[in-house]
């Protein structure tokens, strides 16, 4: 499985939720997570994409650290699994 066809299916499982998950480029800062997925209610969560079993780059893995520790919310998908997981986990709240 593809990294690309991952993304697309989270784009679209956010999207049949009524949320948005844009790509995020931010020039300059190297690492900052694939996507922003905005949700009803004010919610909105970090998301760095991966392709399975691959782990996160050290400048990655920095901005997930500074992304929890300032109290976001931040995930690591890289399967289908993990999409089922988020998906059912940002509707129950």
């Amino acid at each position: 499985m593809r990294e690309s066809a991952l993304e697309r299916r989270l784009v679209r499982e956010v999207r049949a939720i009524g949320g948005d998950a844009p790509k995020w480029v931010s020039p300059g800062n190297n690492g900052v997570p694939d996507r922003i997925v905005i949700l009803p209610n004010g919610r909105t969560i970090y998301v760095e994409m991966k392709a399975p079993g691959k782990p996160l780059a050290p400048l990655q893995a920095k901005w997930a650290r500074k992304l929890l520790g300032m109290g976001h919310k931040h995930y690591k998908i890289d399967s289908h699994e993990d999409i089922d997981r988020f998906i059912a986990e940002v509707v129950s709240g």
